[in-house]
Parts: structure tokens; C-alpha cells; sequence
């Protein structure tokens, strides 16, 4: 039952991407494993690119907020209720508002949505998230939101935190940061 519910979600993402208008490959003709620019035009139309690891961490985060208020609520409607609520961020991710949200931000000035297969592939993402966080011990699982955070702002700039501050309050200074400034 589970295995059909989080077909049945994915496949309703798959379909609202498709009708707000998404590509469901990158136009650039080629599907390519991973691209690496995290700014560049291509990024989140490949199957996984920088921000997949944000989407596994949402695994970790959705996994352990289940766990404290759902505690007796069975694993598969709680992996069910999680792919959900990716599923529902996936599609108003690719909203007009949302899309134009991001471009204030100094990293997603050229961003145009995902394609349909990134999206799909950001919602594996969080699944896997979900199984490690499952198997894992709580210290583990934290350790690999820290880590992963730190990495990211290492590495691009950007990472989930500052993704969401951005989102919700965008902030000049963390702009000029992320663009090198």
C-alpha cells in the first residue's frame, strides 16, 4: 500500500510539473547524472545536481519531525505523509511566485523551475533521506545535516539554510556573500 501511495504522489507531481509547464528533460537535449555549475543554466534540469543533497537532508529533517510527532504512526504513513510534503514543496517550488522568489536571490538569477526528471530525482532524494535517517542513529543523522550544511557553504555558497533565509527573508549581505562580495 505504501509503494502505491508514494507512486500515486509521484506520478501527481509528475503530472502538475508537466501542466505548469515544466520540460521534462533539460533543453539542452543531453540527461546527464550530475551537473556540477550550481549556478549555471542546467542546474536542476539533470538528474542530480548541488541541491540534491538538500533534498536528501529534507529526508533526514521530514524523518525526524515525524518521528517526534507521529511516533506510533506506522513507517509507511509516515514515508507516505513525507513524500507528500516533498511532493507538495516540488510542485509549489515550480510555481510563477516561487520561481520569481528565487530569481531575487543572487545565485538563481537566470532559474526557470526544475525539469520534470529533477524533480522526480529530488523526491528520491528525500526518500533516501528518509531510509538513512530510519537506520541511522540520531547522532548520525544530525551529524549529516551539520556536515552537509557546512559543506555545501564551502563549496557553493549555498546550502539549505541559507536557501530557506533566502526564500523567506532575503537578505542583501547573504547575497554579496554567495556572489564573492
Amino acid at each position: 500500500m505504501t509503494a502505491f501511495c508514494v507512486l500515486a504522489i509521484l506520478a501527481i507531481q509528475a503530472l502538475f510539473l508537466k501542466l505548469m509547464g515544466q520540460t521534462t528533460f533539460c533543453d539542452c537535449g543531453a540527461v546527464k547524472l550530475w551537473y556540477p555549475d550550481p549556478s549555471g543554466p542546467e542546474t536542476s534540469q539533470h538528474i542530480g545536481d548541488w541541491y540534491t543533497y538538500s533534498h536528501f537532508l529534507h529526508g533526514l529533517l521530514f524523518y525526524g519531525l515525524l518521528w517526534l510527532v507521529a511516533p506510533r504512526m506506522p513507517f509507511g504513513y509516515r514515508l507516505a505523509l513525507a513524500v507528500g510534503l516533498e511532493a507538495a514543496w516540488e510542485m509549489a517550488e515550480n510555481t510563477p511566485m516561487v520561481i520569481n522568489r528565487y530569481r531575487e536571490s543572487a545565485l538563481a538569477q537566470g532559474y526557470y523551475g526544475d525539469s520534470v526528471i529533477n524533480s522526480l530525482s529530488d523526491t528520491l532524494a528525500t526518500i533516501a533521506g528518509f531510509f538513512v535517517a530510519r537506520i541511522s542513529p540520531l547522532w548520525l543523522s544530525i551529524l549529516l545535516v551539520v556536515t552537509t550544511e557546512i559543506f555545501m557553504a564551502v563549496m557553493i555558497r549555498d546550502n539549505l539554510t541559507l536557501n530557506i533565509l533566502q526564500l523567506v527573508y532575503p537578505s542583501q549581505a547573504v547575497s554579496d556573500w554567495q556572489t564573492g562580495g
